[in-house]
């Protein structure tokens, strides 16, 4: 048994030798994103945390809001580097459909304009949301670092980064709940983007669990996704320290014992 530190800094258990390493059985990798995935999902985020139990201001939520459409914006961007990376028409097909759900068939619809309806649901301008001016530098680095690495990575590896929206659907249950118990001074209907993604992250999800466990015909490629899913999810986790550090008052640093990769390698 060996280890190498891994794209984050995580210590990852590895055999003295891949190769004699044998790939692992479809639920048994399944399992091992889910499990990778799960524990670095920022839901466990002290900000959501916060969020969750009504403990943030209005003020708080707006910059949430704010920041978060940055975000938004990048998604169809990195879908469609993911499109143009394959050279099947079926997986073009039914990725592309992502960018018309986040873009809409035309304006006014979609995720985005959605979301510009959270803003305005939260007593935020649109325009102002809109045109990026107060975003944060550190949560503008880490949505474009999350576009540099879909546009630089493999196909396997820019689809399994996506496959944070495996645990999307009972984030998105709990933040419903949440917003209308604790913060009632934000109009329901601009929650809609939220209701939305439980069905449509659901669906993403498992398409993208098929197409990457189809692919993933070594242990390496299987090693390469799970990586790639850690990595998202650590961008995901920056940005809610970057507004911790800004709005709060206190960053999050990972309790790394807890998050260590290589005891998902060990029990793979």
């Amino acid at each position: 048994m060996g280890s190498r530190m891994g794209r984050n800094g995580d210590p990852i258990m590895t055999m003295e030798d891949d190769h004699h390493r044998d790939r692992l059985t479809q639920d048994a990798f399944i399992e091992w994103l889910k499990r990778e995935g799960s524990r670095r999902y920022h839901d466990h985020h002290p900000f959501h945390e916060l969020m969750h139990n009504g403990s943030l201001t209005k003020a708080q939520i707006q910059q949430w809001v704010l920041n978060r459409y940055y975000y938004q914006t990048r998604i169809p961007i990195k879908d469609a580097l993911i499109v143009s990376k394959s050279e099947d028409p079926a997986f073009r097909r039914m990725w592309l459909r992502r960018i018309l759900d986040h873009d809409g068939e035309q304006e006014g619809e979609g995720g985005l304009a959605l979301w510009l309806e959270l803003a305005r649901g939260v007593d935020l301008d649109a325009d102002g949301v809109e045109s990026f001016r107060s975003v944060l530098p550190g949560v503008r680095l880490a949505c474009d670092d999350y576009v540099r690495f879909v546009r630089e990575a493999p196909l396997l590896e820019a689809v399994a980064s996506s496959l944070t929206e495996l645990f999307a659907p009972s984030l998105m249950v709990r933040r419903l709940e949440a917003w209308k118990q604790h913060y009632p001074w934000v109009r329901s209907e601009s929650l809609e983007y939220f209701q939305l993604r439980i069905a449509r992250a659901t669906l993403d999800s498992n398409q993208a669990v098929e197409f990457v466990v189809q692919h993933a015909t070594t242990y390496s490629l299987q090693e390469s996704c799970v990586r790639a899913l850690v990595r998202k999810a650590g961008i995901l986790w920056t940005m809610l320290d970057h507004l911790s550090m800004a709005y709060v008052g206190t960053g999050s640093e990972r309790k790394h014992a807890a998050h260590d990769f290589h005891q998902g390698q060990t029990s793979a």
